[in-house]
């Protein structure tokens, strides 16, 4: 009997928290991401993206004719304060939540939002947020094995790179991007002559690199984050390592050439197209609206790819003039390809994002990125 009452209690709090979100005159959309730490101006600019586009459909009406309101929770890059905000947004009742940049922050809020039935998009790569198959999560990205298959062609069959160095963090995403490059490059018939680990923000690499440097490697390949990565291309140079430098995607960061000073050039990073390179009438628009407002432009792809995903879920209120999250969910996977920023959006029944494209960038004496792979 007890637990009877204990069951109806949790059904009847949730159906009283969902009809009051969806009885309120406001529509309530939740921000997790690293508004400060080693990641803040990425986070940052996930909110701002965010903000600017609730601000551009408000002066529009809002939605259903409701105005939209934006609830921001710094997870400051960390796991913890990641499922901290997950229960703060959930108690604050917003129905989707936009975040984070990073796939161990967006995981560890990850079944919060799921149980809550609150939507969550987000840019993380690491293929472990989709094998749950949660109908609350869409990526807004691709996954690391889709970038995996990429660079192990690039470096084993255009580049042909003969010895390869393979450094990780600790981290849930370079964690899995690095083991799926080594795996995807072994399968080519790629060298992998080292596979070791940093911690992140350790800001000091010579151990790990003195001894890659006695293995003689042609290329050493980054899986982590700018914020580490720009410090092992200086130090890379400084202690005289004759070989490439790639870094995955989370290196495409303005951040990383500040980082690496003039040790930058000559270094190739992976990533989907930047923002300044996208093709996309949408997109521009965006950008010039972001810039407009902001007087900068985006940090990173990232911000767009966030902001694709808030774009597609407003767009899936207005089609289904719903605030039912199953329903919003349902539409979302059964929709045909939305025009996106990034390019179209679509996505599979495991909010796996459909299609994919990347592009490696060498940057130059400048600091700008130029194409030269496609």
């Amino acid at each position: 009997m007890r637990k009877l009452f204990t069951t109806l209690a949790v059904l009847f709090a949730a159906t009283f928290f969902v009809s009051s979100t969806y009885a309120e005159d406001v529509i309530k959309i939740g921000v997790q991401a690293p508004i400060t730490g080693s990641y803040a101006n990425e986070g940052q600019g996930i909110d701002k993206a965010v903000r600017l586009l609730v601000e551009q459909k408000n002066a529009e009406g809002g939605l259903l004719g409701k105005k939209i309101e934006v609830y921001t929770c710094d997870d400051e890059g960390t796991a913890q304060a990641a499922a901290i905000c997950g229960r703060e947004l959930v108690n604050k009742g917003v129905i989707a939540v936009i975040g984070s940049y990073t796939s161990t922050c967006a995981q560890a809020a990850q079944k919060i939002y799921y149980n809550a039935g609150v939507l969550q998009t987000s840019d993380g790569t690491a293929d472990a947020l989709t094998e749950n198959s949660y109908w609350t999560f869409f990526r807004n990205s691709n996954p690391n094995s889709a970038e995996a298959v990429y660079t192990a062609d690039w470096m084993v069959n255009k580049k042909k790179y003969d010895r390869i160095a393979v450094i990780t963090d600790y981290s849930t995403f370079a964690q899995g991007l690095g083991n799926a490059v080594v795996e995807e490059t072994k399968k080519l018939g790629g060298n992998i002559i080292y596979t070791g680990k940093i911690k992140a923000n350790s800001q000091n690499y010579t151990p790990i690199l003195t001894k890659i440097k006695s293995l003689n490697p042609d290329v050493i390949y980054f899986s982590g984050y700018y914020s580490d990565g720009g410090l092992l291309r200086a130090q890379q140079k400084q202690l005289g390592i004759n070989a490439d430098f790639i870094g995955g995607d989370a290196n495409d960061n303005p951040d990383f050439v500040k980082l690496a000073g003039s040790a930058a050039e000559g270094a190739y990073i992976i990533n989907v197209p930047t923002p300044e390179l996208l093709p996309y009438d949408v997109a521009k628009k965006f950008l010039a609206s972001y810039k407009e407002k902001y007087n900068e432009m985006p940090p990173s792809i990232w911000t767009v790819l966030n902001a694709d995903g808030l774009r597609a879920i407003m767009h899936a209120i207005e089609e289904t003039k719903s605030l039912d999250t199953k329903t919003i969910a349902n539409y979302l996977v059964e929709m045909e390809p939305y025009p996106g920023l990034s390019g179209p959006l679509a996505w599979d029944e495991d909010g796996e994002r459909v299609g994919s494209s990347y592009l490696t960038y060498r940057i130059n004496e400048n600091g700008n990125y130029d194409v030269v792979s496609k």
